[in-house]
C-alpha cells in the first residue's frame, strides 16, 4: 500500500531512484515507527512522515520522523552520534548503552506540565542506557542522577512547586526551534552544549508562548528505563509523579536564550 511519505531530492539523489521509489510505493517502509525526532509513534499509512538520512564518516541510516516535526532532509552527524541514532532507531537503547559505556544518548521530550496550577513548559531527559562517571570502569552502576546532583540539580520527590533555578545553564530556542541545552563552559568561558539536537526539534505554539511568558524551563531527569517514551502529556505527567515518587527524579529551571 502506498504510503504518505516524504522524500527530498537530496536524500533521493544519495539513496538512488529505485530505493526511494520502493520507499514510496510501500515496498520498503514500516507501517508504524518511532519518529526520530518527537520519539512518539507514527503510521506511514495515516499521517504524512519524512524520510531523514543520517550520514556519518561510514555509516548511512535512512529513519522517519512526522511531517510535522521534521522535513524530509540528510542529516550529517559524527559516526558516534549516528551509533547512538542506530540504537534509538532500532530500539536496542539500553542494550547497546550498557555494552558500551559512554555510548548512550540522550533522549529529550517537550510537554506542558501543570505546575502550582500553572502551565509550565517542560523538557524531560532521559538516556538510552547506564550513565557512567568519565573514566569508571564497565559495571560499575548509573551515576546519571548523582552527576547532574553534582551539577546542581534538585532531587524531586513531587511535582507540587517550581525547582529552583540552575544559574550557568539555559535553554536555546531559536526560531521557534529547540537546539541545545547549554551549560557553564570551563574556568569561566563560553557556555557549552550539555545537549545538542542533531537537527532542531521543534515544539508545539502552547510549549513556545509558555516558554517566552515565563522565559524559563522546567528541566527534569531520570535514569534509563523510568519515564520512557509517552505519547500524550496526561501520560508524560503520570510518569513523571510516580518517577518523583520512586526518587528517580531531579529537576531544575533554566533560564531561555532565544525566542
Amino acid at each position: 500500500m502506498p504510503r504518505m511519505l516524504d522524500v527530498s531530492d537530496d536524500v533521493r539523489a544519495e539513496i538512488g531512484d529505485e530505493e526511494a521509489d520502493r520507499l514510496l510505493a510501500g515496498e520498503t517502509t514500516p507501517g508504524s515507527y518511532d519518529c526520530t525526532s518527537c520519539r512518539t509513534p507514527g503510521d506511514s499509512e495515516q499521517e504524512h512522515t519524512s524520510t531523514v538520512l543520517f550520514i556519518g564518516d561510514e555509516t548511512a541510516v535512512l529513519a522517519f520522523a512526522h511531517a510535522t516535526c521534521l522535513p524530509s532532509q540528510i542529516v550529517t552527524v559524527s559516526e558516534e552520534q549516528l551509533q547512538g541514532a542506530v540504537r534509538s532507531i532500532t530500539g536496542d537503547e539500553a542494550e547497546g548503552a550498557a555494552d558500551t559505556p559512554g555510548q548512550a544518548v540522550l533522549g529529550v521530550t517537550s510537554g506542558l506540565v501543570l505546575i502550582e496550577g500553572e502551565l509550565r513548559p517542560a523538557l524531560v531527559v532521559e538516556p538510552t542506557g547506564p550513565i557512567a562517571r568519565p573514566g569508571a570502569a564497565p559495571g560499575g552502576g548509573d551515576e546519571f542522577l548523582p552527576l547532574l546532583i553534582e551539577q546542581g540539580f534538585m532531587p524531586t520527590p513531587s511535582l507540587d512547586g517550581a525547582p529552583p533555578v540552575l544559574h550557568g545553564w539555559s535553554v536555546l530556542l531559536a526560531m521557534g526551534q529547540l537546539h541545545a541545552i547549554l551549560q557553564p563552559g570551563t574556568a569561566g568561558g563560553s557556555p557549552v552544549a550539555w545537549w545538542q539536537a542533531h537537527q532542531p526539534l521543534q515544539v508545539t505554539d502552547a510549549w513556545r508562548a509558555a516558554a517566552n511568558k515565563t522565559q524559563s524551563v522546567v528541566l527534569f531527569a531520570a535514569p534509563a528505563g523510568a519515564i520512557g517514551r509517552q505519547p500524550r502529556e496526561d501520560l508524560l505527567r503520570d510518569a513523571l509523579d510516580r518517577t518523583a515518587a520512586s526518587g528517580q527524579l531531579v529537576a531544575c529551571t533554566l533560564p531561555l536564550a532565544g525566542t
